[in-house]
């Protein structure tokens, strides 16, 4: 029989996800238009930064959901079509002649991470994103290890904002510092390409040189160097759901499940990697491709700005922006150290 009363009390009909996302997208818009005219802050920056002030204003609860989704899976499908820009016989290329320096500055930079993170008694999912953002490509590597590790919106949004800070510090210094150092071009190449972190601020500092030298030789070498380095996702993010999926083992956590965890996503930029290599696309589309990747970033960044609460955010404090000091310090100096020993300087 019909009954009226408990049919009242029946939840409503969730809204279309696709209502959520039409804020981060109209968000994204302006942060876009705004980052392509000034590179060295970017595009996901702004959008970020718009989210956090949006964040304020009354919303619907209807949006969460869609909001929600844009900062997860829409994040994850970005690192897919960002595989179409890698073409792995250039990277391997280049990859041979500064492997050792690209391990080395990983390396640094991640236990540098590791230890600082556990003297500032940061927490260690802040300090893992602040780890890899710093040692393998900036915002790209926090959006593809967040979701694996099950990153909180404030985690992704203060190791964004730590590694913003520090990479348009190094566009801006890093050419300077060069020329006090007397570096060649392939020289300062390659220690853009190992040692600044994100990479539009990387071919900004790149780009810098090159204009004042003449030729693209360091703009070119960076850029390489830079997409090598982009490949290092992969088998971080591979360890890191292995180890998750250990220690939730261990606890005995009901939810254990390598198969829930484990980011297949990472292995769909792979395919999109090896596709781009060995099939011969336009490359019209497959820089369309990218460039709506680096778009579903910009939104997702939008996303994570909306679902932050910036009170808690600032409530971290200095030590998140000290633990990316002390990476970036780490890795800058070890990538001319190993120049110089290697007799590339």
């Amino acid at each position: 029989m019909y009954n009226k009363n408990s049919n009242s009390k029946q939840s409503k009909k969730p809204a279309p996800i696709w209502k959520g996302m039409l804020l981060p997208f109209i968000i994204a818009i302006p942060a876009w238009i705004i980052g392509r005219t000034f590179p060295v802050i970017g595009a996901p920056v702004l959008a970020i930064l718009l989210g956090f002030i949006i964040a304020f204003l009354p919303r619907s609860s209807d949006l969460n959901p869609g909001i929600s989704f844009t900062s997860k899976k829409v994040l994850q499908y970005s690192i897919i079509l960002l595989g179409f820009d890698m073409n792995l016989f250039n990277i391997i290329k280049v990859g041979q002649e500064s492997l050792l320096i690209i391990i080395t500055t990983i390396s640094t930079a991640l236990i540098t991470a590791y230890i600082a993170g556990r003297l500032l008694k940061l927490p260690s999912k802040t300090t893992i994103l602040i780890g890899v953002g710093s040692s393998i490509c900036g915002g790209s590597a926090i959006a593809a290890t967040s979701p694996v590790i099950s990153a909180e919106e404030e985690d992704v949004a203060r190791a964004i904002s730590t590694i913003f800070l520090f990479s348009v510090i190094a566009a801006l210094v890093f050419p300077y510092l060069g020329q006090l150092l007397s570096m060649t071009d392939s020289g300062f190449g390659i220690w853009a390409g190992t040692a600044v972190n994100d990479t539009s601020s990387v071919v900004a500092a790149a780009t810098t040189w090159s204009n004042a030298a003449g030729n693209d030789t360091a703009l070119t070498l960076a850029t390489i160097i830079k997409l090598t380095r982009t490949l290092a996702i992969i088998p971080i993010t591979f360890f890191l759901a292995l180890y998750r999926a250990r220690k939730e083992k261990k606890q005995g956590t009901s939810s254990y499940s390598i198969r829930k965890i484990f980011p297949y996503f990472i292995l769909f930029f792979l395919l999109a990697a090896v596709f781009n290599t060995f099939v011969k696309l336009p490359s019209a589309f497959t820089s369309s491709l990218v460039t709506v990747g680096k778009f579903m970033i910009t939104m997702a960044m939008a996303a994570i700005g909306l679902n932050t609460n910036l009170p808690k955010l600032l409530k971290s404090g200095f030590a998140p922006i000290l633990l990316g000091l002390i990476c970036w310090i780490a890795v800058a100096l070890s990538s001319l150290l190993v120049q110089y020993l290697s007799g590339l300087l």
